[in-house]
Formats: C-alpha cells, structure tokens, sequence
C-alpha cells in the first residue's frame, strides 16, 4: 500500500500538468468568436472535470478490470453506461451556460458551445487519447515483466543444466580406481620399476577428471592422451591378457572438445567388457569427417552377461543433448558377442 501511494504521490505533477494542458485546450478552443471570458473559463472547467472523472474511471476501472482480463461483455456494458454519463454531463453543462450566462438567449451563445457534437468530440478525444496510453503501456510492461520471467526462467534452466553437466562430467566408476589402486599396491610391495610413472598416470588423470573438467573445452589430443594414460594403467592391472587396437587419424591438433567427451565410452569398454579366450580385446577408433568428429568403440561381451546401458550411457545421453541437441549422434549397437558405440559430433 505504501508503494502505490509513494507512486501515486509521484504522478500527482505530471497528471496535474496533463489536466492543464487540458483545460486550457477547452479554453482556447471554445473562445474563439466571443468575448465572454467569465462563461469560457466556467464552461472549460467543467468540461474538464467531466473529462477527468470519465477519463480516470475507463484507465482505473474499466480498462484494468475488464478489457485486460478480456471480460469484454462487461467491458461494453460499462462502456455504454459511461457513454450515457458523458453525453448527459456534456448536455447538462451547455445548458448551464445557456441558463446562468446567457438568459435562455440560445442566438447568443458561442458557435462551438452550443454545438453538441463538436464537445463531445472533444471530451471523447481526450478520454480516447489518455485510454490509448495506458493500454500501450500495460502492454509494455506485460512484455517486460515477460522477458523478466523469460531471464529468470532461462537463467534457473542455466542454472540447473550447469549443475547437472557438472555432475555428469565428474563422473566416474570407482571400481576402476579401487582395481588400479590394488594393482599399485601390489607392484609396491614387488618393488617393480612400473610403479612411479603408473602413480605418475592416475595422478595426472585423476587432475583431468576431477579438476580440468570445469572448463568449457579441451583440446582433443590432450583428452586422448588421458584415454592412453587410462589405458596403459589398465594395461597394467590385466597385463597380457589386454589387446587394445587405438587408431587415431587426427591432422589438426587444435581442435577442442569439452572434456569427458570420449573417456567415459572407454572407461566403459573396459567395465562391460569380456574376456574371449583369456584376452580382454577392446578396438578404438578416432577420426575427423568433414568437419565431424566420428570415435567408434568396439568391445566383445558375454552371452551370459548383456553390457547394461544403465546410469553411465543414458547420463551420456543426457550430456550430448544438453551439448548438441540433435547436432550429434550416438548408437549403439549390441550383438551376442560384441558392444559398439558409435559417437558423430560436429566440431
């Protein structure tokens, strides 16, 4: 309430300002051809007043009420009763002059205050005029106070998407780190000399993965160099029984990519992945197609135990949208014995 009032308070001077440009538009029209300044002021005056209340009850009442929330049946009604108040205050006020000013001497009033038509006009053209702005400036400020809700929604979206690309970027299945681990404490305690640069290789891995991901891009030899360190420490742990065929036609070492883009069909290659014949065989393949990048994974399974899509390929999913939308494409494709994954991005 204190609001409106200090509002109200502020637009007291322009309305004042506006009624008295009013005012003195009905003086100066209505006393041209006549002399009588007395009968001008008073009948400016209440055309004024008439054209004020009419004026303040279509931009207060009406308008807001009934046009704005489309109730326009009510909205015609009231219009035609406020029509009917206007024509009779406008009649009421010649006659005012015609009795009071000039002794029921009809000849002798002014041309254009006895001219019924021409006041009307006059008064409707305000109350016309000051309608029009208001209605254009509700419709201003629908339109800003949509944009404000549009930018606030926008923004949560924002928001809410960059939380959940952080999620999906953090990710990572912990069995790999727990098997790594054990693989380094047993290489510890046989002393062998692979144990300082495998530390070296999930340190700088772990540094990709937890820390570099909260920039927007990477470039891309850098995320395949964290794929061969992610590799290599794998290598590690199955030793003979791993066969990993990595093909990578890559010209341009500029190129970028937001990181995690491809380590996570790796790491799940390696997680799904089947034996045949005591050898883990995974085959990776890498290349740049007309301005896209096109990474296939291929991994042999087990009957008996299907590769689950599960959390880790449908948060993929997930992530190539909110990057891509339908920009980009992943299948995959699962038979008795193998897991492909086929990703095109654009770059």
């Amino acid at each position: 309430m204190k609001k409106k009032a200090i509002n109200a308070l502020k637009k007291t001077p322009l309305h004042f300002l506006f009624w008295l440009i009013v005012w003195f538009f009905f003086f100066s029209f209505f006393s041209i051809g006549t002399q009588n300044i007395d009968f001008i002021f008073w009948f400016s005056t209440l055309l004024s007043i008439i054209t004020i209340v009419s004026t303040y009850q279509f931009i207060y009442q009406l308008i807001p009420n009934y046009l704005i929330h489309k109730k326009y049946k009510l909205f015609a009604l009231y219009t035609f009763y406020s029509l009917v108040f206007i024509v009779c205050a406008v009649l009421v006020t010649v006659v005012f002059g015609f009795v009071f000013f000039y002794n029921l001497e009809f000849k002798n009033m002014p041309a254009l205050t006895k001219n019924f038509g021409v006041i009307l006009i006059c008064v409707l053209l305000i109350i016309v005029l000051a309608s029009s702005f208001k209605i254009l400036k509700y419709n201003y400020q629908s339109l800003e106070e949509k944009k404000t809700l549009e930018n606030k929604f926008l923004q949560t979206q924002l928001q809410l998407k960059e939380q959940e690309l952080k999620f999906l970027k953090m990710q990572i299945h912990p069995h790999f780190l727990f098997n790594t681990l054990n693989t380094l404490y047993g290489f510890a305690l046989k002393k062998a000399d692979e144990t300082p640069g495998m530390i070296l290789k999930l340190s700088d891995l772990l540094d990709y993965i937890l820390y570099q991901v909260d920039k927007p891009t990477v470039f891309l030899v850098d995320e395949m160099k964290h794929i061969k360190n992610y590799i290599a420490l794998e290598k590690s742990r199955f030793q003979e029984s791993l066969q990993v065929d990595f093909s990578v036609n890559l010209e341009d070492h500029k190129i970028q990519i937001p990181p995690m883009l491809l380590l996570p069909f790796v790491e799940n290659a390696f997680k799904h992945g089947a034996q045949i014949d005591n050898i883990l065989k995974i085959k990776i393949n890498l290349e740049i197609k007309d301005k896209y990048l096109v990474f296939e994974v291929n991994n042999y399974v087990n009957t008996s135990s299907k590769t689950k899509s599960g959390i880790g390929l449908e948060n993929i999913k997930k992530r190539l949208n909110m990057l891509y939308g339908l920009k980009s494409s992943l299948l995959i494709k699962e038979t008795e014995k193998s897991f492909i994954t086929y990703l095109k991005v654009p770059l």
